[in-house]
């Protein structure tokens, strides 16, 4: 039920073009203060340095692959999850950061690829 409500917020917020939540605010509010736990005993449960955590809740570092299956064990949802969501949340940083008139086109109909 709780990860239901989280994809349809997320999917609220990128229908009006607002900017995705960082999946360590979702790992902070969701996850662990929803679980009454603190930020120390989840990074130990995790086997990471409680720096390492801090960054990513605080949205300063990202979910790695090798952390989502770690959430996978310690929280029961799927690695999946929460590849996709630091997925989304890059993916739609990097749509405003890069200057598309900076890049050259390389498309089938340019000339310089049709054969002689």
């Amino acid at each position: 039920m709780l990860l239901t409500l989280i994809i349809t917020k997320l999917n609220v917020m990128l229908k009006r073009g607002l900017p995705p939540v960082h999946p360590g605010e979702i790992l902070r509010e969701e996850y662990i203060k929803e679980r009454g736990v603190t930020i120390t005993q989840v990074a130990k449960g995790l086997g990471i340095a409680c720096e390492n955590l801090s960054a990513i809740v605080n949205g300063h570092a990202g979910i790695s692959p090798e952390l989502a299956v770690k959430l996978l064990e310690a929280f029961g949802n799927t690695t999946q999850f929460w590849v996709n969501l630091q997925k989304n949340y890059e993916v739609w940083h990097a749509e405003r950061k890069v200057d598309r008139r900076k890049i050259q086109h390389f498309g089938l109909s340019d000339s310089r690829f049709k054969s002689a």
